[in-house]
């Protein structure tokens, strides 16, 4: 395609209109490959990254279990071992206890933001209903 190009000093109007809707083009192509290679790269690197983040989850939680059976064991050398486990499973209980009450509260009180939204939105359009109405019947 560049070997048929009319030098710009020797091309009509219409030639260099041509010419610079092609190069449009072609640079348009180009930049939409360029954006592909750029996503594919970023989805490789957030897709690794996501994988290792759930490995460090899953050491996380184990890592957990076995600080339990840690603490489960230092209880055992004063107490017998199904004694132990009993208080560290009832204390285990207890936090869980705690945490879905105080998740709870906190998901009851996070519905009341999009009702005020939506509300914010239906008056934003009776605004703008009544801003238009109004216009029309001054014409």
């Amino acid at each position: 395609m560049s070997d048929q190009r009319t030098p710009t000093d020797q091309a009509s109007t219409g030639q260099l209109l041509v010419q610079a809707t092609e190069d449009i083009s072609q640079l348009i192509r180009d930049e939409m490959q360029m954006a592909k290679r750029d996503l594919a790269e970023t989805g490789k690197r957030v897709g690794i990254g996501a994988g290792l983040f759930g490995l460090a989850g899953t050491l996380a939680l184990y890592g957990l279990a076995a600080l339990i059976a840690t603490i489960i064991l230092a209880i055992a050398e004063g107490l017998a071992p199904w004694i132990a486990a009993g208080i560290v499973t009832l204390v285990l209980f207890v936090a869980a206890a705690i945490a879905a009450l105080v998740g709870k509260g906190s998901i009851s009180h996070a519905g009341d933001a999009p009702h005020d939204r939506v509300e914010s939105v239906k008056a934003d359009i009776d605004t703008a209903k009544h801003g238009t109405e109004g216009a029309h019947d001054d014409v």
